[in-house]
Parts: C-alpha cells; structure tokens; sequence
C-alpha cells in the first residue's frame, strides 16, 4: 500500500475545511435549530418574497455549530479562501491525487449547487471510492480499480421526508441541462436512471429496503424515484463529507470508508455470474485496500463496523464469510482486530 505525502494530507485537509466553511459562509438567513424526532438539525430561515423558508443546512453538530456561529466571518473571507482552493487543488493535482473529470466533476458540481448532498445524498460505489485517496491518504493503484461509467447517489426514504426541504430547483432540470437522457426500465412506468448521451455516463438514484422486496421508492426532498437494495442502510449511515477534485473542489457525501468495506464483502457475494463476477472481483479489491489501510491506521472504526454488521442477521454473516473465504489475507487482518 502506497501513502500519500504530508504535503498532499494536509492541502486536502485545508481544501475540506475551506469548503465547509464556504458552505457555513452562504447563509441566506438566521440559522436556526429545530428537534425532529429527537434529533437535532440546523436550518437557514429566511424570508423568500411574503413568505419564510427554512432550508436544510445538516445534523447538529459541534463543528457545525461552530461554523455557524462564525458564518458572519467565514462571508467576508470568500474571495481570499476561493483563491487558496484553487492553489490547493493545483497542488493535490501535482501530487498525484485521483481527480474527476469533466463529465463527472459537472455533474457533482451541479448536484451540489441544487443541494443534493446537503439534503443527505451520498454518492456510493467507484466514484465514492476514489474520494478514499484524501480522506485516507492512500495512493489507489490500477486504473481498473478506480475506473466506472457508473455514478450512484443514496438517500434515507424517511430521511428525504422528514427534512421538510426540497433542492433548489428540479433536478430534471439539472440532468437536462447536462444532457442526461431518462433510461426507461423494462416493465415499469419508474425512472431512476439517467445516461449522459455525450460520454455514456450513466446516474442511478438508490435507496435502502426495509422490507422483503427491492421496489421503487420516491425520494420526496430530492424530487426523484430510487430503487431500493437490501444492506444498504448499513452504507450510508453517518456519512461524511469529501472532496472531488474538479475546477477548485466539490463538496460531497461519501460513505465512512469502514463501512464501505464491510459493505463490499457483503456485496461481493451477492453477485452471481456473467458480467457481476467482475464486478465482485472489484468489490473484493476495494475492500482489501481499505482494510489493509483501516486496520493499520483506524482498527477501532473498523472493528465496530464489522462487528455490528455481523449482528445483523444470518445473511448477513453468510455473505461477508463467503468473501472473507476467498480473501485469506483480509480475513487475517479483520481476525487480528
């Protein structure tokens, strides 16, 4: 396992920490704290014409609070922090670090600016993979590992209807704008997918099954329908914030890189034949990265994520054994934990 330098961990730090600020920075109101469900969220109200909007700002948290209370501040050094982003981004470019490129990095772009990842959208799979590089510090080797067409967004149901916001404006609109064409399912009215008709990029929205079936689900906050999978609840729960590198950084949710690779022992064995071979091969190689890189420098995180995934039932279980089966030195490292 290659690492990357000092010089490239701390500008990737200073670029996520930048971007949040700007996010706190952009306030259109009074932040403002409400419980739901006893949790606690922040939202910026503020007045749209004659009536109040309350948007969607994240979960209550210290560093969120902090933030907030510093968005006066963070405003007035805008022009000075976008300017250092763009050094930052030059400088993690020059280091090696994976960036997106432009069909991807447009698409993340605009994705953020309507709000997705703000609303609790987290991007999965490959693309949330590469992101691994500065939040990790790892180099990822081979093209073949870190390469899709593919780009996948999740998002809780109960989360998308309890918000009590919606993205800035439709993402159709969005897709439209980017030259995204609707990919009709066979034997359904439902449209989860999209294919970019200038580089074949295709967007599929998800969501997690809590029930027997994978159906269809509407995502209200988001304006879009998902197609539900099991397991993938244990993903996208407590995600965090990352950088893709395109033009001078984007504000994204990935998955916690722990539970990314606990999910890819699971996924991996879900696959069956033909073309899902290679992809479980895939599935097993990302996992064993990340667990080599995990269990050296996060055990704990990664034996809590582990663990809780295997009380979660037989199926569970049985899937991450039969990887681990076929993956002798990850299964010693997750043994050594």
């Amino acid at each position: 396992m290659q690492r990357h330098s000092l010089i490239a961990n701390s500008a990737y730090l200073d670029l996520l920490r930048s971007l949040l600020d700007e996010q706190a920075s952009t306030l259109r109101g009074t932040p403002t704290r409400e419980i739901r469900n006893g949790r606690a969220y922040w939202y910026d109200v503020h007045r749209v014409g004659s009536s109040v909007r309350k948007a969607y700002i994240g979960e209550d948290t210290p560093d969120l609070s902090e933030r907030l209370t510093r968005a006066s501040v963070l405003a007035k050094e805008r022009k000075a922090r976008n300017q250092k982003r763009t050094e930052l981004v030059r400088t993690l470019r020059a280091c090696g670090m994976l960036s997106t490129d432009a069909s991807v990095g447009s698409f993340l772009l605009t994705m953020e600016r309507l709000g997705v990842f703000r609303l609790g959208g987290t991007l999965v799979g490959t693309q949330a993979f590469r992101l691994y590089e500065g939040e990790l510090g790892i180099r990822i080797p081979g093209e073949d590992l870190a390469q899709t067409g593919d780009m996948d967004i999740a998002q809780f149901e109960r989360l998308s209807l309890a918000l009590g916001d919606e993205v800035e404006a439709p993402l159709a609109e969005g897709f439209q704008a980017l030259d995204f064409a609707q990919v009709p399912s066979l034997g359904s009215r439902s449209i989860w997918k999209w294919r970019q008709t200038r580089s074949d990029l295709l967007v599929e929205f998800l969501t997690p099954s809590f029930r027997p079936e994978e159906d269809i689900r509407d995502l209200p906050s988001l304006g879009v329908e998902a197609r539900s999978l099991h397991f993938l609840n244990f993903l996208i729960a407590g995600p965090i914030k990352a950088v893709a590198l395109y033009r001078s950084g984007v504000l994204v949710q990935i998955p916690r890189p722990e539970r990314y690779a606990v999910h890819k022992l699971i996924v991996a064995d879900r696959r069956r034949a033909g073309a899902d071979q290679l992809k479980s091969r895939k599935d097993r190689a990302q996992a064993a990265l990340l667990v080599e890189a995990l269990a050296e420098d996060r055990p704990d995180e990664l034996r809590e994520a582990y663990e809780d995934a295997m009380t979660r039932g037989p199926q569970w279980r049985a899937h991450i054994g039969a990887t681990l089966a076929r993956m002798p030195e990850t299964a010693q490292r997750i043994a050594a934990l």
